[in-house]
């Protein structure tokens, strides 16, 4: 853990990137391109949450890193600087993303490997059918309520899928998702109709810590 570095020379992150295992510089804020293509040649994870903002350059150097990349400070991105993130081989997080448009989701979308949009507690269905295109294991933790269209929407996408944020799902959401081909992730839930359980039950590759004891919401047991 780096986190009091707030400027780093290139012959020092170069030496940096040699180390094994996770490097956390959280306390650097604008690295310069030829730090970030320095920095790139680390294997592991790099923790760079102290980035609040992004050129596409920098962002296309720090893409080529081999391992998880955590991006956890940048607050907006645009569809350049997406599209450069896009092309990272391995996890990326933008947790500090609250809002994202759907042209930046439909670039993100893109990326091959897990991506992480923790920081999002709202989606729409235009940016929900084009996260659905994402392939990888997409994680919306952010996420405490779910409508049935964009429960529809997500169960579209082809990865793992988790949403451990979600505390009660109405069964016409639970039966949604229940469709999602891949794993499924809803371990927050904590209130259940008993329609939504056997909907979610049926589904055999989901991970969900009170199906042995949920709570059934009043007047919604089975019909």
């Amino acid at each position: 853990v780096l986190d009091g570095l707030t400027e780093l020379e290139v012959e020092v992150a170069e030496a940096l990137a040699q180390n094994i295992g996770s490097i956390v510089l959280d306390g650097l804020t604008e690295p310069e391109v030829e730090v970030a293509e320095a920095l790139a040649q680390h294997r592991g994870t790099l923790f760079l949450d102290g980035l609040t903002e992004l050129d596409a350059e920098v962002a296309g150097a720090l893409a080529k890193h081999k391992g998880d990349l955590y991006l956890n400070g940048l607050t907006e991105l645009d569809a350049e600087v997406a599209e450069a993130l896009a092309t990272h081989e391995d996890g990326l997080s933008l947790a500090g993303l609250t809002e994202l448009d759907a042209e930046v989701a439909e670039v993100l979308a893109r990326h091959e490997s897990a991506l992480w949009l923790n920081g999002l507690t709202e989606l729409d269905a235009e940016v929900a059918e084009a996260l659905a295109k994402h392939r990888g294991r997409l994680r919306l933790n952010g996420l405490t309520a779910l409508d049935v269209k964009v429960a529809q929407l997500l169960a579209k996408h082809e990865g793992a899928l988790t949403l451990n944020g979600l505390t009660d799902l109405e069964v016409s959401a639970a039966e949604a998702l229940a469709e999602h081909k891949g794993h499924l992730s809803v371990e927050g839930v904590t209130t259940l109709s008993d329609s939504a359980r056997r909907a979610l039950q049926a589904k055999r590759r989901i991970s969900f810590s009170l199906f042995t004891r949920v709570d059934v919401a009043p007047g919604a047991g089975a019909p």
